[in-house]
């Protein structure tokens, strides 16, 4: 499959996740409650291949369970919400809750990673500059070989955005067995945020 083919597939899985973020209301909750809403993660870098998956960076102030959870609640009134989980990180260096949302969108199940980010802290802007950097040092080559690998992905397999950019743009991996084999390496390591 060429480039254009890669891309016009992307293009289409990404019309699809703006209409099922705009359907949810997801975003438009958070901001209704105070909350500043940024688009991270592969949709922002238009790169999303087969996984459903749309991910939402949201900023305030002040940050408490009490309030998070509130507009979490909001959310789960939405019968198209299926689940939803929590990972309260509000204690640790990157001062966030992390939501999950599943929701069912024409039949399919698209997950919804909202971070809910502490205003002015380490990680404010962090993931929207380590996309947008991501896409300016990308080559044509690089874009082709990325949603490739993502494409050929097997169902089976949990891999991380990151991991594809950082194996393909750093180390220059190009097929789907040395890619197994970066990240299986790549995990061995202590956890960092890679921008390229």
């Amino acid at each position: 499959m060429n480039l254009q083919d890669l891309k016009k597939r992307a293009a289409d899985s990404c019309i699809i996740a703006h209409e099922v973020l705009k359907e949810s209301g997801i975003a438009e909750i958070w901001e209704k409650n105070g909350c500043r809403v940024s688009l991270v993660g592969s949709l922002r870098m238009g790169l999303l291949a087969k996984h459903r998956d749309i991910d939402l960076h949201v900023y305030s102030g002040n940050i408490t369970e009490e309030n998070s959870f509130a507009i979490a609640a909001r959310i789960a009134k939405n019968p198209e919400v299926t689940e939803l989980k929590c990972i309260n990180g509000l204690h640790t260096d990157e001062h966030c809750i992390a939501w999950h949302f599943l929701y069912k969108y024409e039949g399919e199940i698209w997950q919804i990673d909202v971070i809910h980010i502490e205003e002015n802290t380490e990680y404010d802007g962090y993931f929207e500059r380590m996309a947008d950097r991501i896409a300016a040092v990308m080559t044509p080559e690089q874009e082709s070989t990325i949603l490739r690998l993502k494409f050929e992905t097997p169902e089976d397999k949990d891999f991380h955005g990151i991991e594809y950019y950082e194996a393909v743009i750093k180390d220059h991996i190009s097929n789907m067995a040395d890619f197994e084999r970066w990240v299986a390496e790549h995990r061995k390591k202590p956890m960092y945020y890679w921008i390229p």
